[in-house]
């Protein structure tokens, strides 16, 4: 599956035979997830970084973000011209740059997510961080 940033100077590529078998996406509500996403919360999708291969990296900007609950550095990677996040390490991608998006397989700091929303049916919820406590 192959996708662009919004401004086409990036193409992200995914070589995953079994990309739709299961719920892979996660929804975040963090405030930081919130404030990149320029929306009511973040939708991710992680993937391991030997299946994604994105051309146009030199088009690529870094932002290392500290103001998180663990104070831990999260390296975020924008597209210099559009603004659109990538994250390399164990890949995260945003999911709105795909035509076709993974059902969300949990959601993350669900004390934040705004009243108006509801929990995706069958996800695993997060009071704050994934692998914390279930709600």
């Amino acid at each position: 599956m192959e996708a662009t940033c919004l401004c086409g100077t990036i193409t992200v590529t995914i070589n995953d035979l079994e990309l739709f078998s299961r719920p892979r996406g996660h929804l975040c509500h963090c405030q930081n997830c919130k404030k990149t996403a320029s929306s009511a919360f973040g939708s991710n999708f992680m993937i391991e970084t030997e299946k994604v291969t994105i051309e146009g990296a030199q088009n690529l900007s870094v932002y290392e973000d500290y103001a998180t609950t663990r104070g831990k550095c999260v390296r975020s990677i924008f597209v210099k011209h559009a603004g659109t996040e990538a994250y390399p390490g164990k890949t995260i991608l945003k999911m709105g740059i795909f035509e076709k998006v993974m059902l969300p397989e949990r959601e993350a700091f669900v004390k934040n997510r705004h009243p108006w929303l509801s929990a995706i049916e069958g996800a695993t919820q997060y009071k704050l961080q994934i692998g914390g406590e279930e709600m």
